[in-house]
């Protein structure tokens, strides 16, 4: 005689499939997560925690520039001998045949004027392109940044400078250039408050 419940199929332990589910180091602190059990009236309090960490920690990669200047409105043009590569080390002469032509500064640093200004460097993580602290980065908003431009960004309020980039996935990264692996990639996000206000184009500074 069969049982009532003989013609019931048993349904097997459901097993995960390989390779699904978040890949660890894609969440948004980019590490292994755990469970952690927690009184419901201190949730809030430590999501804020997250969020301050989060932050300092995104800051911290950041290294946010200084001050912005403009160029001035009216300058008299200022043509300087450009010597040749023929002149050897130490003062150069002043004969006119070393002179290979005569060089305005600002038309050698400045493609557009009333879109560009200057800002200055404050941290390393972008060493390896020689930009220092107190450099004077040259930055022209007219031009349209591309893919492995240097570039400045706005990303939650704050100014950044870094080289514009994608990751695998496509989505928008920002690249430091600093090889001691003291700053880290910064992956834009969904929540994140991002905006490229321009191109770096050059950068000069005082010994």
């Amino acid at each position: 005689m069969h049982s009532e419940n003989s013609n019931i199929n048993k349904i097997a332990p459901r097993k995960n499939r390989k390779g699904a589910g978040r890949r660890i180091g894609t969440g948004k602190f980019r590490e292994p997560t755990t469970v952690v059990r927690v009184p419901a009236s201190q949730t809030p309090v430590i999501k804020d925690f997250l969020a301050a960490y989060q932050r300092k920690k995104l800051v911290s990669n950041m290294d946010i520039v200084g001050e912005i200047t403009l160029p001035a409105l009216i300058t008299l043009s200022v043509n300087l001998p450009l010597y040749s590569s023929k002149v050897s080390a130490g003062f150069p002469s002043p004969a006119e045949e070393h002179v290979e032509k005569r060089l305005d500064p600002s038309e050698f640093l400045i493609d557009q004027k009333d879109a560009t200004f200057f800002v200055t460097i404050q941290g390393y993580s972008m060493m390896d392109v020689g930009l220092l602290p107190k450099d004077k980065a040259v930055v022209d908003r007219s031009k349209i940044a591309s893919i492995g431009d240097i570039v400045l960004a706005v990303l939650d309020g704050e100014f950044t400078i870094k080289t514009l980039s994608r990751s695998k996935e496509g989505k928008v990264r920002l690249l430091p250039a600093n090889s001691t692996g003291a700053y880290s990639p910064i992956e834009i996000t969904e929540e994140m408050n991002f905006e490229i206000w321009g191109v770096v184009t050059g950068s000069f500074r005082r010994f």
